[in-house]
């Protein structure tokens, strides 16, 4: 019986082993396996940790970009996070692209793209090499739903750490950001800043490292991620260059391992009502529009039925909050002082509108996460009470009509107005749309009508941050309206509205709009339409031909053949 008894218990403690081993072990053990650790020997892997279980450290580094030159440092302090927790951090690289350096450019069609190689890659890493767990850090704006689309398709024990916000600039004593240069464009084409004033902003704007500043899409979506459940808790309001952000990282490290102990993956973590926290607390903050892109994403890929009309259905009970850039006063780096993203939460859980039963990479629920966070400090003006909010409910309102057949997006924070009706300025490019801008071809009451910027038709859809901050710039922000079947950077406001599908290239109504014709967005009935009488739309839809494909080879030929529609998430999965 002795004998028996003892010889159960290594069994016991193997099979243990490899449930934390569950991919490596394929990959190190076994005499016919001597290759592969043979090539693990150069990279650093003693006889030792051929036992452990390895993590997967995917760094989004690069030089090409402020909000993630400091990833591969964050990198380190998640691998030795893993390493002191008794696994194998292996750091590996994805790519990263610059949104703020390529925006209004060719280049710019590529941003949209770069989320589904960065998941792609992902994937492609951990399934190749036999990763048993995996923590991403991403930096920029299509990193983080890239990140979570791969971590959710592979779906084994993941954290995701953000790399931080950027601390403002100080221009003329006045905190600034990048969208602050976009803005300066325009006021330096409308004669009312020098060349040297544009020149000495753009030199401090970008004081060092981190994602911009304001609640714009990499803010929204760190803290969507987090009220998601897949980071740790105040991951996504923390300074780039910062002790939190080291210990951050180390905590994830701790984290993922625990995970691996747990069991507990992705899709364990990312169901539909971590979905809904998600939508709740982006509208809270009053988040980009580029969080319902990326959201549906990132549910396809998690295998969670989401649609567009999820936003409205929140909306209608969610108020807007936080009083942050670009339509309020403040930058995410008060957010930070001021306690974070975990008070906030914990508001929407009492007031009932989070489901604090939902799991979390602490491994814990939401509720328990929040049970000890403290409020906010009295006095501050970042975050407003339920009795005071800047908008009684959401801002990303959903608009459908003729125009908007399967569906449009608009971020309205309510100091737009909530109707607009006017006569089409029409382009078929962005930077034509801007030309006309910059040169004063756009006048009150227009409806700057910007196409073929779609995910099929730019290919890649473009964000119209230059020319909405161009409206800025020139005085125009309350004067005219822009809908595009593109994108808007999370810094876009105004009476914007984007996503317009089916797309242009795809035959939608939008292709067939005339200079002249009247539109009229109606926000408050949710409503996009084009005024002209069907028996017009049918004469020129019989005129109306398909574009050709702009490009005939490489990435953005093989992205416009596989890319869904925007209302869809436009994923190359699907």
């Amino acid at each position: 019986m002795k004998k028996k008894t003892s010889s159960s218990k290594p069994k016991a403690a193997k099979l243990k082993q490899d449930l934390n081993r569950k991919y490596s072990a394929m990959i190190v053990d076994g005499p016919e396996r001597a290759a592969s650790r043979a090539m693990l020997h150069a990279v650093g892997f003693e006889r030792k940790d051929f036992k452990k279980s390895q993590i997967g450290v995917a760094s989004t580094w690069g030089m090409v970009t402020p909000c993630n030159m400091h990833i591969n440092e964050l990198s380190d302090h998640v691998t030795q996070g893993i390493d002191s927790n008794g696994g194998k951090g292996v750091i590996f690289n994805t790519i990263t692209i610059s949104d703020g350096i390529s925006m209004g450019t060719e280049g710019m069609k590529y941003s949209l793209v770069s989320r589904e190689v960065i998941a792609d890659s992902i994937e492609t890493v951990v399934g190749c090499e036999g990763f048993d767990g995996v923590v991403a850090v991403g930096g920029c704006d299509k990193n983080m739903p890239g990140c979570l689309m791969g971590l959710a398709r592979l779906n084994r024990p993941s954290v995701f750490v953000y790399g931080g916000t950027i601390l403002p600039g100080c221009f003329q004593k006045k905190d600034v950001d990048i969208i602050s240069v976009f803005e300066a464009v325009g006021k330096h084409a409308n004669n009312q800043m020098t060349d040297r004033q544009l020149a000495n902003l753009e030199a401090c704007a970008i004081p060092g490292a981190g994602s911009c500043g304001g609640m714009y899409t990499a803010n929204t979506m760190a803290s969507g991620i987090e009220a998601l459940g897949m980071s740790l808790p105040n991951s996504s309001a923390q300074a780039a260059v910062s002790a939190e952000k080291r210990s951050d990282c180390e905590q994830a490290g701790q984290a993922v391992m625990k995970l691996l102990k747990l069991g507990i993956r992705p899709r364990d973590i990312m169901t539909k009502k971590a979905f809904e926290n998600a939508i709740t607390v982006i509208t809270a903050l009053g988040g980009s529009t580029n969080a319902v892109l990326h959201l549906l994403g990132m549910a396809h890929s998690a295998g969670v039925k989401l649609s567009i009309d999820d936003f409205t259905r929140i909306g209608k009970k969610v108020p807007v909050l936080a009083d942050l850039k670009p339509s309020g006063k403040y930058v995410m780096a008060e957010l930070v002082r001021i306690g974070g993203l975990t008070p906030l939460m914990k508001m929407l859980l009492d007031k009932g509108l989070l489901h604090g039963d939902c799991l979390t990479v602490t491994g814990k629920t939401v509720a328990e996460n929040l049970a000890k966070v403290k409020p906010y400090p009295k006095g501050q003006e970042v975050i407003r009470g339920f009795d005071n909010p800047i908008k009684k409910d959401g801002h990303l309102v959903v608009l459908y009509g003729n125009l908007a057949e399967t569906g449009a997006v608009a971020k309205i924070s309510g100091k737009e107005g909530l109707r607009f009706e006017g006569k089409a300025k029409v382009y078929d490019s962005e930077e034509k749309a801007l030309q006309a801008i910059l040169k004063d071809k756009i006048k009150k009451g227009d409806v700057i009508v910007i196409r073929y910027e779609g995910p099929k038709g730019g290919p890649g859809m473009r964000e119209m941050l230059s020319p909405t901050s161009a409206i800025m710039g020139k005085g125009l922000g309350k004067e005219v309206a822009l809908i595009t079947d593109g994108r808007f950077s999370g810094g876009s406001h105004g009476f914007v509205v984007g996503h317009v599908t089916p797309e242009a290239a795809e035959g939608g109504l939008l292709g067939l709009v005339k200079s002249g014709d009247k539109i009229l967005i109606d926000a408050e009935n949710r409503t996009l339409d084009l005024k002209v009488p069907k028996t017009e739309i049918n004469k020129r839809r019989k005129k109306w031909k398909a574009p050709k494909p702009q490009y005939k080879r490489g990435v953005l030929a093989k992205y416009a053949k596989l890319v869904s529609s925007a209302h869809l998430g436009a994923v190359t999965d699907a």
